[in-house]
């Protein structure tokens, strides 16, 4: 479906043509889905370091570099190491951030299986005349971040501007992934003026409009496992992903929409043990949208992690859960310029 969407002459372009006539296409990530960088000062001189996705020294770069806590006076989580600062390379017209994300030579001395979302994409639009810098190009961020950041927001406004004028004023086609369609949809409901004026097609893959009940319960429950087999020996562990998750108003932002007429409500279902007249049973217990809240603050009422020596307490953090409940409503009000095309597969 996207590639007569976006190829209609598909087959009779050989690889490296390009055709003048194409709308610029705009390739937005979702979470997980852009390389992070960390830059850090030492001894005056900076030090630049691969800190997602990577293999080698994957856990203890993580810890390192992106275990954050999230500022309630700024919106932005931090990185717990004050003087690391989290960067998205944007070679390749932003691309190199959401292609391969990590084309280490060592994933090919390993034999491990390449992590991408877009890169099949990418190949099929080159090889259909999309010429990287004027018709194509990609948008990767701090996935860290709630979605209705400055930074974020900024971001996308810049590169939305960049493939307009790139293109000789032609309207973008934005393809996003997972949660970039959120990060969309908060920029649309921010600034619908230069949305209207810059895209004429959005085209939304996975996108958890109304929340993502079973990855995102499970992530600030448990983490997340990016990598299964023995791979996920090598990579960052699902405890490691936890903590920086439960710091993240982006993961908040994708909890259920309470509001929102369910076909089937989500709900956790917990076997919990209970203990009356001195017997032990064990019970099937469900918890709606609403009600998790209550799960997810007496789960993690002890969760804290060591960081340098110092313990530090990581709850249920309340504070997102606000800042998230805005986000919700600018989403819930966002609306659709008119005469554009736009696409839910």
């Amino acid at each position: 479906m996207l590639r007569d969407c976006l190829c209609p002459c598909f087959g009779s372009q050989s690889s490296g043509d390009t055709r003048p006539d194409l709308d610029p296409v705009l390739l937005v990530s979702g979470i997980g889905g852009s390389i992070l960088h960390s830059k850090k000062k030492l001894f005056g001189i900076e030090f630049e370091t691969r800190v997602w996705v990577r293999i080698l020294f994957s856990d203890m770069e993580f810890k390192k570099k992106l275990w954050s806590l999230y500022n309630p006076k700024t919106g932005y989580t931090e990185s717990l190491d004050e003087d690391v600062e989290i960067l998205v390379p944007d070679d390749d017209y932003g691309l190199y951030a959401i292609d391969i994300l990590d084309p280490s030579l060592v994933i090919k001395l390993l034999h491990f299986s390449e992590v991408y979302h877009f890169h099949d994409m990418i190949d099929m639009l080159v090889g259909c005349g999309y010429k990287k810098g004027t018709s194509l190009f990609g948008y990767g961020y701090d996935f860290r971040q709630s979605n209705r950041i400055n930074q974020l927001v900024d971001g996308l406004k810049v590169k939305l501007e960049t493939a307009y004028k790139a293109s000789g004023g032609r309207k973008v086609t934005i393809i996003s992934h997972s949660m970039g369609g959120l990060l969309v949809m908060c920029f649309m409901s921010l600034h619908n003026e230069v949305f209207s004026k810059y895209v004429n097609k959005w085209i939304t893959i996975a996108c958890p409009f109304q929340g993502a009940p079973g990855c995102i319960n499970d992530a600030l429950l448990t983490g997340l496992q990016f990598i299964e087999g023995f791979e996920a020996y090598f990579f960052v562990s699902r405890w490691t992903m936890h903590q920086l998750l439960v710091e993240c108003p982006s993961v908040y932002e994708m909890l259920p929409n309470p509001y929102f007429s369910w076909k089937m409500q989500p709900q956790i279902n917990v076997w919990r043990g209970h203990t009356e007249d001195g017997e032990t049973s064990v019970k099937l217990e469900s918890y709606s949208p609403i009600e998790s809240i209550s799960l997810f603050k007496e789960a993690l009422r002890h969760n804290e992690l060591d960081y340098g020596g110092n313990t530090i307490a990581l709850p249920f953090n309340f504070s997102i859960l606000n800042w998230a409940a805005g986000t919700r409503k600018l989403i819930n009000n966002a609306k659709l310029p008119s005469g554009g095309q736009y696409l839910l597969v």
